[in-house]
């Protein structure tokens, strides 16, 4: 029996995106946490030091937070930069940057639109509007930065 030279020819759409998840799962989560906290707390601030204050500055800066939270997330799966795990795994994630982009990009889309349900008055349509656009920038970032960083690997 011949076996492919191409693996990702034999795996089905399934269990690309299984593979898909478990390589997001490899991102440095905790220091992502913690930029995330810096960056949505900084945004607070700011609003705050304007005299700006209330439910809708507390949903923008939790939305700067998450969007920071998942972009470096999302980016340090792609690049190898997380935990010590399955080779193969990181491996998989270095050739479908793209693939991998879409799980933090897809969660960030659910997790801005539920944030801003429950925090604001803005109607769904409103809601998920600001998700997709802030879940394709990260899709676009983590997709180029695992791109890049693929191209620049050696072998």
């Amino acid at each position: 029996m011949r076996r492919s030279t191409d693996a990702s020819k034999d795996v089905t759409g399934a269990e690309k995106r299984q593979l898909a998840v478990a390589s997001a799962t490899l991102g440095p989560w905790r220091p992502a946490a913690a930029v995330g906290a810096i960056g949505g707390g900084v945004s607070l601030a700011a609003s705050a030091l304007g005299g700006d204050f209330g439910l809708g500055v507390v949903a923008a800066a939790v939305s700067v937070a998450l969007m920071l939270f998942f972009l470096v997330g999302g980016a340090g799966a792609v690049t190898g930069r997380g935990p010590r795990a399955d080779r193969r795994l990181r491996r998989w994630a270095a050739a479908h940057p793209w693939r991998v982009a879409l799980v933090p990009a897809g969660m960030l889309l659910v997790a801005d639109v539920v944030m801003r349900q429950v925090l604001t008055s803005e109607g769904l349509f409103g809601s998920v509007w600001d998700g997709l656009w802030r879940g394709a920038l990260v899709a676009g970032v983590v997709g180029v930065v695992g791109s890049v960083a693929g191209r620049r690997r050696p072998g």
